[in-house]
């Protein structure tokens, strides 16, 4: 009998505990990285398992039934990701968002949700409270995040096709109960409701038209994204990507489109609305057109390690400051020199073929902390 080998990183390991700095500085609010981007948004993963096994993100042949999930001792409790957010709304965080995995499978995950709402930004303001999810769950869900004080979701549905989305998700859950679930966040006052499609060539481009088709005229807000090289699982290839300008030529050639402004700094979708007023969409490129001159994310994981990029090799274990008793002035201090250390633009570097980037890198998964 010959050894399974699952070739996957372990990104638990690869990992670095901060130290200390000796002086300690109080926050201001205003922090910025060493390209002058501001820390704005945390996107933090709740959880490492998922009940859908995506072929770009968790595929069947590496998690699968011998995989190995985090133990619930090594997860940050959620009175441990609470403190860590309030410490990073303090340097002036302004949006949460919590991933997964898929989130909704961590238990009494609402619990959290009402501890997040309750944080004010430093000018006193709530913040942007948000959640990704597949849908799988919101029905059961959905007023009760509402009740917490979430306020909107992202929902994942790669086809409208059920034989499509079923190839994609790989678990054999339908498109009806996704649509289900959007309702069901509608119904409670989850919204804007924004609908995401990754688009993999030769597995669901022919449902991009489909989709545009569903979601117009209707309240939530389609985007399309690209399909990435996030960590080395998903066995990514350049050939099947379609880039965001194919899909805006697709559509437009049915629905005439044009371009709308940005809603915020650091947005990461680029919109186009309907000619006609029907509504709009939105195209996430990070492969064809990187967007990380305004990046302003961070990313906490499931174990709490704070990675400054999707596409990062590394993090920066505060799980490890804050179950060796550090002050919270000590992990925001901490925070702050990580923040003005960064300068990654993976997705800028890939654009333009640099010789760095031609040599493999061992990234983190995104199942581990989030898209």
């Amino acid at each position: 009998m010959t050894e399974k080998v699952i070739p996957l990183a372990d990104h638990r390991y690869a990992n670095q505990v901060p130290v200390i700095p000796e002086r300690l500085e109080a926050p201001t609010g205003r922090l910025a990285d060493a390209f002058a981007r501001p820390l704005r948004d945390l996107r933090i993963s709740v959880t490492d398992r998922c009940n859908f096994r995506c072929v770009y993100c968790m595929p069947k042949e590496v998690f699968d039934s011998s995989y190995t999930f985090l133990p619930q001792s090594s997860l940050l409790s959620f009175e441990e990701i609470t403190r860590i957010a309030a410490i990073a709304v303090s340097h002036g965080v302004e949006k949460i968002r919590l991933t997964g995995g898929e989130p909704l499978l961590r238990k009494h995950v609402e619990t959290l949700i009402a501890s997040l709402s309750a944080l004010r930004t430093p000018q006193g303001k709530p913040l942007d409270l948000t959640l990704t999810t597949n849908g799988s769950l919101l029905r059961k869900k959905a007023q009760a995040l509402r009740d917490a004080g979430l306020r909107r979701v992202t929902v994942s549905l790669d086809a409208l096709d059920d034989a499509v989305f079923k190839r994609m998700n790989d678990v054999d859950f339908s498109v009806e109960q996704v649509l289900d679930g959007i309702e069901a966040a509608h119904e409670a006052g989850l919204g804007p409701i924004k609908v995401n499609m990754v688009v993999k060539r030769g597995w669901n481009d022919d449902q991009i038209l489909p989709m545009a088709r569903y979601f117009r005229n209707t309240p939530f807000v389609l985007r399309f994204i690209e399909y990435m090289d996030v960590g080395s699982s998903n066995g990514w290839r350049m050939d099947e990507v379609i880039p965001s300008a194919e899909v805006i030529r697709r559509i437009g050639a049915e629905m005439p489109l044009e371009k709308a402004a940005p809603t915020a700094v650091g947005e990461t979708a680029e919109r186009w609305r309907y000619r006609d007023g029907s509504g709009e969409v939105g195209v996430i490129s990070s492969v064809t057109q990187a967007f990380c001159g305004d990046c302003n994310r961070a990313r906490l994981s499931t174990e709490g390690k704070l990675y400054t990029c999707l596409f990062a090799t590394g993090g920066h274990d505060l799980r490890a400051l804050l179950r060796g008793g550090r002050s919270d002035e000590e992990i925001a201090t901490v925070l702050a020199h990580i923040w003005r250390a960064r300068d990654d633009r993976y997705s800028a570097l890939r654009t333009s073929q640099t010789a760095d980037l031609q040599r493999p890198l061992r990234k983190v998964e995104m199942s581990y902390i989030g898209g």
